[in-house]
């Protein structure tokens, strides 16, 4: 596969990495702001035998994710290995705690330009390349939404599983507008998974606090949530399209 990671540079995203490295594709991996998580991450698939490269690139800017694509193209080519055919839409923020009648049209915004309009970038750009009817090869989308598009968030991050809710509508509509183009859009939910983004929302021991809730007992690990993904992206999930597989451990 020639592959673009969103948010590839921590948790889930890098999980995904290191799980299609072993198999010998080419990464492009997309990082906000950690450069050095991300550098690290790239002699890390090296070391497996795989090619990739890192790009800086915030999805809320249209100019950026241009860029992105613009850059991968150029990366896939130089290696001779025909154009993208997957992509892992996983980039994505939450806010701190706090009930909707306390949220600010500042935060408001924040979210939704990364994880609703950011995500429709992605896979605008990707879909542009994939088309058979525009040239492309087809391939597989996989985007990463949450369990709390179902389960609402409440008095914690309501606004964060609203656009998580967008992202399911996405890939159900999406999946049905691309099917005959060769192209198959799946999404996973991951559930309460222990990743840093709990600390960026100020909670980094929400999983300790919360695990009881959840029917197998414990968090989940990112490997677990990188394994769901890379089984949609793949051939193994050929006549998987406008799935949306929960990972959450009962709940």
């Amino acid at each position: 596969m020639n592959l673009i990671v969103t948010g590839g540079s921590r948790g889930i995203g890098a999980q995904c990495v290191l799980a299609l490295a072993k198999s010998g594709h080419a990464i492009v991996i997309n990082y906000a702001r950690d450069a050095s998580a991300a550098a690290l991450l790239v002699s890390k698939v090296q070391a497996a035998g795989a090619d990739a490269i890192a790009v800086q690139a915030d999805v809320a800017s249209e100019p950026q994710v241009v860029q992105l694509f613009a850059q991968a193209d150029v990366f896939f080519s130089r290696l001779g290995r025909g154009p993208l055919n997957a992509l892992i839409n996983n980039a994505g923020i939450v806010a701190p705690k706090a009930m909707v009648a306390d949220m600010s049209l500042e935060r408001l915004r924040s979210v939704f330009d990364t994880n609703v309009l950011g995500a429709f970038l992605v896979a605008r750009e990707a879909a542009k390349r994939m088309m058979r009817s525009r040239g492309g090869e087809g391939g597989s989308i996989v985007n990463v939404s949450s369990a709390a598009a179902r389960l609402g968030s409440p008095a914690e991050y309501v606004d964060y599983a609203a656009s998580k809710g967008a992202i399911d509508t996405m890939t159900l509509g999406l999946a049905k507008e691309l099917a005959a183009d060769g192209i198959r859009v799946n999404a996973v939910r991951p559930g309460l998974i222990e990743t840093d983004i709990h600390a960026s929302g100020g909670q980094p021991d929400r999983v300790a606090r919360f695990k009881s809730v959840i029917p197998m007992g414990r968090g989940g690990q990112a490997k677990e949530v990188a394994d769901a993904i890379c089984w949609l992206l793949s051939d193994a999930a050929s006549y998987c399209t406008g799935s949306l597989l929960d990972v959450a451990g009962g709940r």
